[in-house]
Formats: C-alpha cells, structure tokens, sequence
C-alpha cells in the first residue's frame, strides 16, 4: 500500500493533520525529521510526500533539520516521488530574501529591505537606509514572527544589539525592512491548499509580532482588545474571512504555481494610502482552530482531502 508521508519536526503541529488524515482513513506515515539515516543508493519507498519542515525548526533544537530535508528532498525528487512543497517550497521557507526575490519576479510589491551580513553593519545601515522612519528588524531565517522587532531609531536598534535580549540570526543575516503602518493594527493571512486559495485570516497584530495561528504558538490570550469604539467587546485575534481582492489572489496563485507551492500561508499588509505589501510565505502554514470553529471551516480537513487526491492519481 501507498501512503501519505508527513515530513516535519514539531510533533505538536502535526496533531490536528494527524486527526484529519484519521477522519478521512487515509494511509499516512510520520517522518520526523530531527535526526535519521537514508540510504541514498536505494528508491525511497512509494506514496506521496508532504513536506512541512519549518523555517523555525532550530528553535526547538533541530538545528539541521532543514538541512536533512534539503537532502531528502533532492533524493524523492530525484526518483520521481510526488512531493508537495518539494525543494523550492523550502528554499523560500528558509530565507525570506529569496522570498521578496520571487515575489517580486511575481509582479508581487514587497517592502523596502536590505540584507546585512555583519551585526556591526546594522546601525549605519538603518541610518542610511531609514534615518528618523520607524523600520523593522528580522532574521532573514525565522518563522513564528520570532525575532521580528520594531525600532524607532537607529539609536533604539544599537541599544538592542548591545543589549542580552539580542539574538543573532541562524544563518547570520539579518533584514533591516520598512516599517508599513497600517490603519488599524491588522495583518491578513492568505491560505491556499493545493495552490488555490481557500480563505483567509485577519490577524490583530496589538499584542506583536509573534502571529502562528496554531495553539501551540500564539501570544497571549485568544483574544485581544478592541479599538476604538469596541471597549466592551472583545476582537479575536484570528478573524476568518471568505475572500480578498481578485487581483492578488490569481497573483498569489501565479507565484505558487511557479515556485511548486502547494500549500502556504501569504501575509500582507496594506498602507493608509491603499498599498498592498507582501512580506512573509509560510510553506509550513498552520490553522487557528477558535476561528476555524466561529466560521465553520477545518484547513486541516481540506489539505488531507488534496493529500488522498494525490495519493488516488498515483
């Protein structure tokens, strides 16, 4: 028999796909990629792979996960396997300057970042680059929203850097970015599986940056206080909504479909004056499952349904 295999390394994020590939009878296997070996000069076995190696991985002390996965994908590729999110999904997980690269290539706006290489660069660089303008500090390899920071100067990031909360980025490269300033504190999540787009969620971004939908990783409580005009009345934090404008979806379903993207998650936000920006693909996307329930959806029901039609034209 041919299975599902799930590659990951974050067994709590698994849980809800588990169940739904339970509810569906659909034969699947876990690959839990922390550690392992892999006879290269053999064909790996048959089915169809998922890869959901996350670019946060080395948080949670796999620190060469993704590295393994690296290999491995290049080996099911290399055999024919039928991987979703294969090699290319990773290569945009783990570095979000080939993201903004791609995105752009894509006719998709990104906002304003450069790349520094060198912890000792980043305070004449945001001088140079934003003087007085609030901006962002990020590692290029993150995930979560961990380690995403907003600076009013280049003084305050100096300070930072000089300070213990400073960590250094796993691939030693930082982005200095554009701080886009929204009209109210929202951000909005684009789900596709099978790279068509399924919903998507508004995100109350008050309480920061750290914006996993999944349970296991969310800030704070599941609601956040409203703005104004809603005092009593409390705004959750994950907010499903049916659409988003026509334009950018069939964009985003371009940009999926020429980097091998089956499934992500794409965040933008948008300016006072209208302006869209993309700043984050999620190849290893999660579902919050508070919003899921106030709007009668399950993400994890339909990516296992688009996995048991791969593994049925096998």
């Amino acid at each position: 028999m041919t299975h599902i295999h799930v590659i990951h390394e974050n067994a709590a994020w698994l849980e809800p796909l588990a169940a739904a590939l339970d509810r569906q009878a659909l034969p699947w296997r876990d690959w839990f990629f922390d550690r392992g070996v892999f006879d290269l000069s053999r064909p790996p076995p048959e089915g169809v792979f998922y890869n959901r190696m996350s670019a946060s991985s080395h948080t949670r002390d796999h620190r060469f996960a993704a590295e393994l996965t690296v290999a491995v994908l290049a080996w099911l590729e290399r055999h024919g396997r039928r991987v979703v999110n294969a090699s290319r999904a990773l290569d945009l997980e783990i570095s979000k300057a080939r993201q903004y690269a791609a995105l752009e290539a894509a006719g998709i706006r990104t906002p304003d970042t450069a790349l520094v290489a060198g912890k000792e660069l980043l305070v004449e660089t945001a001088h140079q680059r934003f003087g007085a303008v609030p901006f962002i500090l990020k590692p290029n390899r993150g995930g979560k929203g961990l380690g995403v920071r907003l600076f009013q100067s280049p003084n305050a990031l100096g300070d930072y850097l000089d300070s213990a909360d400073y960590e250094p980025p796993v691939d030693g490269l930082h982005l200095l970015q554009q701080y886009v300033r929204a009209p109210v504190p929202l951000i909005t999540r684009a789900e596709f599986v099978g790279g068509r787009f399924m919903y998507a969620v508004e995100v109350d971004t008050t309480d920061g940056f750290e914006l996993c939908p999944a349970d296991v990783c969310a800030v704070g409580d599941a609601f956040c206080p409203a703005g104004p005009g809603g005092i009593d009345e409390p705004r959750a934090k994950f907010t499903v909504i049916e659409d988003i404008d026509a334009a950018l979806k069939h964009r985003y379903e371009a940009f999926l479909a020429a980097n091998e993207i089956g499934v992500a998650g794409i965040e933008f936000i948008g300016d006072a004056d209208g302006a869209v920006y993309t700043y984050d693909v999620n190849t290893n996307t999660n579902y919050n499952p508070d919003a899921e329930a106030r709007a009668g959806r399950s993400g994890m029901d339909t990516l296992a349904r688009y996995l048991g039609a791969e593994l049925t034209r096998l």
